[in-house]
């Protein structure tokens, strides 16, 4: 997170006279919340400022200084003319005032958390702008963005303050899903700016995934989009994150083929099914599948496939298992109503289950008492469950002769279909990497933004009055058609004039002359028309660009 020196002239500098030892210390703890404690360091006898460091990674003098001009002194009259209650009443504002928000990711996946955890925290994609709105409606965060899968539950937000944002969306997540605070820190991943925009492009394009290449993956991230739509607090940066995600994961799976022959999540499945069922039960082992959504309908295609000509699917609507039977013509698909779902389970020796159900369809009670399967097919039912939520509860382990199998249990089937991508992913990595250029180019040219309409707004209010001016000189009875010409000619010439200056506080961050000369407008234009314009973050932002690229 950015730190703005100009802040700390007029703050610091007092306070680290007045409260060299306990109070600056106490005021650092209440108005610096990063993800690590910064200490402000009293002044030392010699006379040099004091200085607060960051682990030693930021240190800002306690002095005003720009990046072009050197250090300048502050008028002690003037710093001392503000009471040190003052400076704390106006420091929290002007700390969001003067810092770029941070993009944040707070998350639990497959890799770092359990399913039991997981499913405690899913978010049903029609509570998706519910979460949002209350998400946004946080101190910190201003806005927010929920991607809730079955292998992760992952918030993305803009936050004013990085560590008070992510301490206020673990709160968010404890009190909503019953989960203690302390257990999500354990197993929650926290990621930042660059680091959270590259996770969500590497998410997008399946390098994430428990199934490296996995396509399933970018239409859910499509949806968070689809499901923002509209939706308040999904803003401009969220936004253009996650639609910037859709094309990293296109063109990766376009420009590397990670994703030929790669399995999903309903594959591994199947997969999985098979490895446990004996070899001489493939063609006869009977088949129930709960639920034809998507990963229902896929887990069918999967079973087809594997030489499967009879199956039983449990649905609510039987239009869903019409078309899916439209669709495999030589394939029996027997539909069956919920109500029937036990009855069902009782003739099958595999049931896969992937409903949206927020409570588990099979329990230990439900399980019990049906009929043993044949020795032929190994005398175990099995259950695979690829819902997050689970449909079947953990207990139905307790029950002799079932065996229960979910989404974290894919690993074993996976890891022999990884090694083959493995490569792929590492020319992927390079797409990345020239994409979160991209994405940041974007970032930084929003900054510039308020500048470019102070600056326009500035043009039209001398427009505006020289052209009363004009009218009033021509008299009342000037022809519409007359006013008409004259106000576009004042609009012409604006324009005009403002296309020179516009395009130069446009920086791509392609080259470091542009984003020299971005900095140098952007100055310039400020001190010109006192546009006001806080420049400080923008400043800093550039020049450590263009002191990268010329190391």
């Amino acid at each position: 997170m950015a730190i703005s020196s100009t802040f700390f002239a007029a703050k610091l500098d007092s306070l680290s006279m007045n409260y060299c030892s306990s109070s600056s210390a106490s005021f650092s703890a209440a108005y610096f919340p990063y993800q690590q404690q910064m200490k402000v360091f009293p002044r030392p006898n010699h006379g040099n400022k004091g200085m607060v460091s960051r682990n030693g990674g930021v240190r800002c003098e306690a002095a005003e200084f720009n990046a072009a001009l050197g250090p300048q002194k502050i008028d002690p009259s003037k710093a001392s003319a503000l009471s040190a209650l003052q400076q704390l009443k106006t420091s929290a504002a002007d700390r969001y005032t003067k810092e770029r928000s941070s993009i944040v990711v707070i998350g639990l996946s497959v890799h770092t958390a359990p399913v039991e955890m997981r499913e405690k925290l899913a978010i049903p994609e029609p509570e998706m702008p519910r979460a949002i709105g209350e998400l946004c409606g946080l101190n910190h965060i201003e806005e927010a963005a929920v991607l809730s899968t079955c292998n992760r539950m992952e918030i993305y937000v803009v936050a004013l303050s990085q560590h008070r944002g992510v301490k206020e969306v673990t709160e968010w997540m404890s009190k909503t899903s019953g989960i203690p605070v302390s257990e999500i820190c354990e197993h929650r991943f926290l990621l930042y700016n660059k680091d959270a925009t590259r996770h969500l492009f590497e998410v997008s394009a399946g390098l994430d995934s428990l199934v490296l290449g996995e396509g399933q993956i970018l239409a859910q991230v499509r949806q968070v989009v689809k499901a923002g739509e509209g939706v308040l607090g999904f803003g401009r940066n969220i936004s253009g994150l996650f639609k910037h995600a859709i094309t990293v994961g296109k063109r990766v799976r376009t420009e590397t083929n990670i994703a030929a022959g790669a399995v999903s999540v309903s594959s591994a499945a199947v997969e999985l099914a098979f490895m446990k069922l004996p070899e001489s039960s493939h063609t006869t082992a009977r088949m129930l599948v709960v639920g034809a959504g998507k990963m229902g309908k896929l887990v069918i295609k999967h079973l087809v496939a594997k030489g499967c000509t009879k199956m039983v699917v449990i649905n609510r609507s039987e239009e869903k298992v019409a078309a899916i039977r439209e669709e495999m013509k030589g394939v029996e698909i027997i539909c069956r109503p919920f109500m029937d779902m036990l009855a069902c389970s009782a003739e099958a020796d595999v049931i896969f289950t992937s409903t949206a159900s927020e409570t588990p369809l099979f329990l230990k009670e439900h399980v019990k008492d049906l009929p043993p399967v044949s020795c032929e097919v190994g005398g175990l039912r099995l259950f695979i469950d690829i819902s997050v939520p689970r449909n079947v509860g953990s207990c139905v382990t307790d029950v002799e002769g079932a065996r229960v199998y979910n989404v974290d249990d894919l690993k074993e089937v996976v890891a022999a279909n990884k090694e083959d991508r493995l490569r792929k992913a590492m020319e992927a990595q390079a797409i990345i990497t020239e994409e979160l250029k991209q994405f940041e180019a974007w970032r930084d040219s929003l900054e510039t933004v308020p500048t470019i309409k102070k600056l326009r707004a500035y043009a039209d209010r001398i427009r505006l009055a020289e052209l009363e001016k004009c009218l009033s000189k021509m008299g009342e009875d000037i022809p519409k058609k007359t006013r008409k010409a004259v106000d576009d000619l004042s609009r012409g010439i604006v324009n005009k004039l403002l296309h020179g200056p516009m395009q130069h506080l446009r920086c791509d961050g392609n080259d470091s002359r542009t984003l020299n000369e971005a900095l140098e407008n952007m100055n310039a234009l400020n001190r010109m028309f006192g546009l006001e314009s806080d420049l400080s973050l923008v400043e800093q932002k550039i020049r450590a660009k263009v002191e990268q690229s010329q190391k």
